[in-house]
């Protein structure tokens, strides 16, 4: 990056202010997406499973995978016994 356009994003970041809940909500989300990831890094999941070890509501664990998904983190790897819950995985980027 030349220097001209180093001033130029320097002043865009002064004029434009991240709000503090924009700054704790981006936070949150890369906490929590670390969790996630690491309860899948060993062996598959479902919601309730996550929900659980997390111990975090498993409407928020669902759209947190969702967002997992939608930008290839994870995949879904099978259905449960009683067809009622996906198993999801880590993705293999490889």
């Amino acid at each position: 990056m030349n220097v001209g356009n180093k001033k130029t994003v320097l002043k865009m970041k002064e004029k434009r202010q991240v709000s503090q809940a924009v700054k704790d909500e981006l936070k949150l989300f890369t906490k929590t997406k670390k969790a996630i990831l690491k309860a899948l890094k060993d062996n598959k999941k479902n919601v309730p499973e996550l929900s659980e070890e997390l111990n975090m509501p498993t409407d928020r664990v669902l759209y947190f995978l969702m967002s997992l998904q939608k930008y290839g983190f994870v995949q879904v790897d099978g259905i449960d016994d009683m067809d009622e819950y996906f198993y999801y995985k880590l993705k293999d980027n490889g």
